[in-house]
């Protein structure tokens, strides 16, 4: 049998090759795709991206018209109404026809994804054991709680980047505290140089400057950017500030102890996730290594007891 060649040997390596090609490949590819793009852009056709992005900008305006129309209709209540802005306001989108959009989301999924999946079983000519009411219910049960979920997804993302970006904008508040800015003119200015950086936290500085100036009461403008948000770490700030404007304690040193107190709990946030580590490697230890080691360990093995079982 040692004449023979072993052809699960050589396939083997064969796929190894193949695979090592590809890698190889990589980045000329990425290459080549930047290149193609910076072509694109000179002679000002458009790319994928700018293609994926106008394919979006219909599907908006579509939403937007069909939204436009919900609302004009007088269907949703004022309540109702509030209540819907007021979550997608929570987004960080404040302006523009983000509600319209989303009213109109809701209702299009509601009734186009039962409409789709009627569609769709009929044309492939499936036959359900259940009765097709149940299916199209539950389709626009999805339709209807999609745009939901869409939204408090934002809506996380957009409170992990306002808090992220908290502690460096809390430095500069103490730079122009101690400048000799005002209170309105210190956030003013805070929010203005964190747009780049921070553009969730600069957003959430300048609607309070805009309350500060609207509001009879400026203290309830630092209070209610701990309540807009929901963040511990802005009720903290909101507290401190109005805190500091009502009983004229000093600024920068709450500034500055708040600030450290915030990295303290970012490290200890990432302390924990990293110690979850061990825990969540156990899975894919178990699943991709352990039989890597065992087809190392016991292969040979495995081969000779086959050649020797084949009969000469």
């Amino acid at each position: 049998m040692t004449g023979h060649p072993d052809w699960t040997t050589a396939g083997a390596l064969l796929v190894l090759a193949g695979l090592a090609g590809l890698l190889a490949l990589l980045p000329l590819a990425r290459r080549n795709a930047r290149i193609a793009a910076r072509l694109r852009a000179l002679h000002g056709c458009p790319g994928p991206a700018a293609t994926a992005r106008e394919g979006r900008a219909g599907w908006m305006r579509l939403f937007g018209g069909v939204g436009d129309a919900v609302i004009g209709s007088g269907l949703l209540s004022r309540k109702t109404m509030a209540e819907l802005e007021q979550t997608v306001s929570a987004t960080g989108h404040r302006s523009g026809p983000v509600l319209s959009i989303f009213i109109g989301a809701k209702f299009c999924l509601f009734l186009g994804l039962p409409l789709a999946l009627w569609l769709l079983l009929r044309a492939s000519g499936t036959t359900l054991p259940l009765p097709l009411a149940l299916p199209l219910a539950m389709a626009a049960l999805v339709g209807l709680l999609l745009p939901d979920y869409v939204v408090r997804s934002m809506r996380r993302r957009y409170l992990q980047q306002v808090e992220a970006g908290l502690p460096a904008a809390l430095d500069l508040l103490i730079i122009c505290a101690e400048a000799g800015l005002a209170l309105e003119t210190g956030l003013e200015r805070v929010a203005e140089e964190a747009r780049e950086g921070s553009p969730a936290t600069a957003n959430e500085f300048r609607l309070t400057v805009s309350e500060m100036r609207i509001l009879a009461d400026r203290r309830q403008a630092l209070v209610n950017i701990g309540t807009r948000t929901g963040l511990e770490s802005m009720t903290r700030l909101g507290g401190t500030l109005a805190q500091s404007m009502k009983y004229g304690t000093p600024l920068t040193q709450a500034l500055r102890v708040l600030a450290a107190e915030m990295r303290q709990t970012m490290l200890t946030r990432f302390e924990a996730r990293a110690a979850r580590i061990p825990v969540l490697l156990t899975v894919p230890m178990i699943l991709f290594i352990l039989p890597c080691i065992f087809v190392v360990v016991a292969g040979p093995a495995a081969v000779k007891v086959m050649h020797m079982d084949r009969p000469r």
